[in-house]
């Protein structure tokens, strides 16, 4: 990894944690997360610039509720916790926290105390996220010169703590502390804001350095959490906006190079962005050892397979093997409507045909996956490894099947990131800002049983939705935007003659990550045009219905 200034986020099972690495990232600075429950000598060893402690769904009442090891205090880098990090602090440096009567969530406006620091540039009464049922009743006290002089509450347990009182600084460039010089960690702890319902919404200790939120900032209701984080990573931390997509390709080219060596690389190419980004970021340090593998499995969208090959076998000269697996796909298929079981078949049906084509290739020692950031904090969930990781990004599992060594040039990167780097690259925009795309394909959006004559009739009205979405210039406004295929026909009247056809539902949804979503409001007219050209166009269809389902409660998949 370069060497980059960075930020740590220490998740405690937020909702939003992803968000706040993200939007730290967004101020040009490194931020990765760890697990609460990090070794401290994990943490010592990232060299972070500040920490910030995550909210989290548990009470800190709870007997297991997540506990940071206070050794945090003692690295001397600023802190920031927000929501269940605030209670944390408070809880950890001897102050009380209490049950709310009345859990707060939603808008909120802030009454600012001091519009210096954390705060400062925000606007009297600027409105912010609450979500929180636990609140700080009393600020830690003053007068202990040491963590170790902290009599923690009872009502959790904590674990034992690394701090040595004879040699209180870890490492070279950690601040030191004496009773003369540094009277107490949390003398000056005050409270910096407040809501008509949190007497401290906001607190600070500006001698250490230590910060707490009793609200959001990294969510977009939060009117000025930019500024607040703004103040924390630069103006607090001191960190440099030096982190861009540029330096990262520099680095992740030449790092591909020492891993590859003189091997060859397999890589599953999709058309997606994650998969085309790795494919052409790979290419560019290795030429032609690079095999990319297209399996035309039958459930892809219009068109799919040629655009795939114009864009990667024609523009950038890889070596590119398309495999045209349809008719083998949709005969393990057939007879299937459970949507577990279609994608446990699609899995394993693309592992046997890719491992075969990879076989004639001869010797492949590597295998590149377009794991995204977000896959790789699964396995480090504040409850612990996690087992699951998105089939669709692991390939189903092929490099225990195929026992290959993994290179994921795109692992420390989240999917606005992974779009960077594809115009960095030259990819053209229609790669680069593409909707997402499920690995199971069409199957999951072609309701029930399979078919070649279903699959066409889906694919067609997908084409068109996809094309009047993007006529209406929505396309890169909408997270995800498409047709399903219903398993039910109805009665319709068509040129004078009752039909009796099949019923395309449309769904469009906003998110910012894909973890909740809101139907998409697309104009009328719209919405109009594209039900006049499936009705008209698509053979089959007599019936367009528009989903405005938010997730939750919903999925944006049908299946």
């Amino acid at each position: 990894m370069l060497e980059y200034d960075k930020i740590l986020v220490l998740d405690f099972g937020s909702q939003y944690t992803q968000l706040i690495a993200r939007r730290i990232r967004e101020r040009k600075v490194y931020s990765e997360i760890f697990s609460y429950n990090a070794p401290i000598e994990k943490i010592r060893g990232f060299k972070p610039k500040g920490i910030v402690l995550s909210g989290g769904p548990a009470s800190i009442y709870e007997k297991d509720a997540p506990i940071v090891d206070k050794s945090i205090f003692d690295l001397g880098v600023p802190i920031l916790g927000i929501c269940y990090g605030m209670q944390l602090i408070v809880h950890l440096l001897g102050g009380e926290v209490e049950r709310a009567q009345k859990r707060e969530y939603g808008r909120a406006a802030l009454n600012i105390d001091n519009h210096a620091g954390l705060l400062s540039g925000l606007s009297e009464g600027s409105v912010v996220w609450m979500s929180h049922g636990d609140s700080v009743k009393v600020l830690p006290a003053d007068g202990f010169t040491s963590i170790s002089d902290i009599s923690t509450p009872p009502f959790a347990e904590m674990p034992t703590s690394s701090y040595n009182a004879s040699n209180p600084s870890y490492a070279e460039g950690f601040a030191k502390r004496d009773n003369a010089s540094n009277p107490s960690y949390a003398e000056g702890f005050a409270s910096i804001a407040r809501t008509s319902n949190s007497t401290h919404a906001a607190i600070a200790n500006e001698n250490r350095k230590i910060y707490a939120l009793q609200f959001h900032p990294e969510v977009a209701h939060t009117q000025e959490g930019d500024k607040i984080l703004d103040n924390f990573v630069h103006g607090i931390c001191k960190c440099s906006a030096a982190w861009q997509m540029s330096s990262f390709i520099e680095y992740e080219v030449e790092a591909v190079r020492q891993k590859a060596g003189s091997g060859n690389v397999a890589c599953a190419l999709s058309g997606g962005v994650d998969s085309s980004v790795a494919a052409i970021l790979i290419h560019k340090a290795i030429g032609q050892r690079l095999h990319c593998i297209f399996v035309d499995n039958g459930l892809l969208r219009k068109n799919e397979k040629a655009k795939v090959i114009e864009t990667f076998k024609k523009h950038y000269n890889l070596n590119l093997i398309v495999v045209d697996a349809e008719k083998r796909f949709l005969e393990r298929l057939k007879g299937i409507s459970d949507p577990e079981q279609k994608r446990k078949i699609i899995g394993r049906e693309f592992i046997a045909v890719f491992e075969e084509e990879a076989k004639k290739l001869g010797a492949v020692e590597y295998l590149v996956q377009g794991t995204l950031y977000p896959d790789v904090i699964e396995s480090v969930s504040f409850k612990g490894p996690s087992a699951t990781i998105k089939s669709h990004h692991n390939v189903g599992g092929l490099p225990e099947v195929m026992n290959l060594k993994l290179i994921e040039p795109l692992r420390e990167l989240f999917k606005d990131e992974v779009r960077e780097i594809g115009v960095e690259l030259g990819l053209p925009d229609e790669i680069c800002y593409r909707q997402p795309f499920p690995g199971p394909g069409l199957a999951i959006r072609c309701i029930g049983e399979l078919s070649a004559d279903r699959l066409k009739i889906l694919r067609e009205a997908d084409a068109i939705v996809i094309e009047e979405i993007k006529n209406a210039e929505l396309y890169r406004k909408i997270w995800q935007s498409f047709a399903v295929l219903l398993p039910l026909r109805t009665v319709g009247v068509m040129g004078d003659e009752r039909t009796y056809d099949y019923t395309i539902a449309m769904r469009a949804v906003n998110s910012v990550d894909g973890m909740t979503a809101d139907w998409a409001r697309v104009p009328y007219e719209v919405l109009s045009i594209i039900s006049n050209r499936i009705i008209n166009e698509v053979k089959g269809v007599n019936r367009v219905v528009f989903d405005i389902t938010s997730k939750p409660p919903g999925t944006i998949e049908w299946e």
